[in-house]
Formats: structure tokens, C-alpha cells, sequence
């Protein structure tokens, strides 16, 4: 493992605790040797947790799409950022780079992200771990309608224990390292006998 994608607000929110484990994580990346992959930007705890990450001598990889470029939100003091032409491309390349994923809080766009990147995992389009660093119990309720949609039959249980659920950065990485992922089933058809 080499390299984590954070998806996370272009928002600081409405509690310093969301900076505050952005700091966190973005200083445990960088002293676990793992280089930080995310969106691009200056702004929000998009920004605290690439500052935090360079501060603690870390390497820091954005990605971010020609339009947000040119409203001058780049963060142009990490080691590369890359510009591509659309969010479509920014999600690809964004998982292209990355051996795991990390959401922070955020608005829909973090949760369309996230979104993506689980859908593909429970289709086998990749193998990587998911976590969901719970800051401030901001995804209570999002944790909550997974157990809903387990119990309504929409999810399996196997794949809601692909998210690895922390609210702490460090046994969130440390759980990384040992992330063994559920077989695939899903659409799987058995051979009739």
C-alpha cells in the first residue's frame, strides 16, 4: 500500500473537530509513509488535511478538474497535481493512483465519490479498502441506513463490512494494512446440479 485517496468537504463544516481529524489523518498518512491522493483544492478540510500532510513530510498527489483550476481553489504548493477535464476523469484517475480510500465528512459530492468507489468494489472493478473516518459521529445516520438497507434486503452484509468504520485516522490505517476483502457474489450465479 502506497498511496490513499481522500474524499472529504471543499467546506471546513460547522464543527472544528472536522479540521481537526483532517489534521489528524493527513499527519498519520504521512508518517505511515503513505502518500495522499485527493481533490486538488485549497479550500475546506480539502486543504487542512494536504497542509497537514506536507507538514508532517508528506508526499501529496491532486487531482483536479480544468473548471476548479481556473477558479484559482488549486492548492499549487503540493508535490503534483494533476489537472484533468471533467469530475468523471478526476474519480477515475483518482482511483487509478489509489490503494484505498478514505471519506471524510463532506456534502453530496464527497458522498457521490464515495458512492462510486463502494458500488465498485461490490462489482469487483477493484479490491481496495473503503474506510469512513466517523468525525464528530457525522455519518451516524448514513451508518444507520446501511443497517436499514441490510435489513430491507437491498444490501448484504458482506458488503457493508467492506467499509472499515473508525473514529480515529490511526486504527483506520492500521486496519488498511490487513484489509481482506469479502468474496465476490454479487450477480454470481451457482451452476444448477
Amino acid at each position: 500500500m502506497k498511496r490513499i485517496s481522500v474524499f472529504c468537504g471543499s467546506s471546513t463544516g460547522a464543527s472544528p473537530l472536522y479540521s481537526e481529524s483532517a489534521k489528524q489523518l493527513g499527519t498519520q498518512l504521512a508518517k505511515e509513509g503513505l502518500t495522499l491522493v485527493y481533490g486538488g483544492s485549497k479550500v475546506g478540510i480539502m486543504g487542512v488535511v494536504a497542509n497537514a500532510a506536507l507538514q508532517a513530510g508528506g508526499e501529496v498527489i491532486g487531482v483536479i478538474p480544468k473548471m476548479l483550476m481556473e477558479r484559482e481553489i488549486a492548492h499549487t504548493g503540493i508535490s503534483e497535481l494533476i489537472v484533468v477535464n471533467t469530475m468523471h476523469e478526476r474519480k477515475a484517475k483518482m482511483e487509478e493512483l489509489s490503494d484505498g480510500f478514505v471519506v471524510l465528512p463532506g456534502g453530496p459530492g464527497t458522498m457521490e465519490e464515495f458512492f462510486e468507489v463502494y458500488t465498485w468494489a461490490q462489482l469487483g472493478e477493484h479490491r481496495k479498502p473503503i474506510g469512513i473516518l466517523n468525525s464528530n459521529h457525522y455519518y451516524d445516520k448514513l451508518l444507520t441506513f446501511f443497517d436499514h438497507m441490510v435489513q430491507e434486503q437491498f444490501l448484504k452484509s458482506e458488503y457493508q463490512s467492506m467499509m472499515i468504520v473508525e473514529e480515529d485516522p490511526k486504527p483506520l490505517i492500521e486496519k488498511f494494512f490487513t484489509y481482506d476483502p469479502p468474496p465476490l457474489t454479487k450477480w454470481i450465479t451457482r451452476q444448477q446440479t
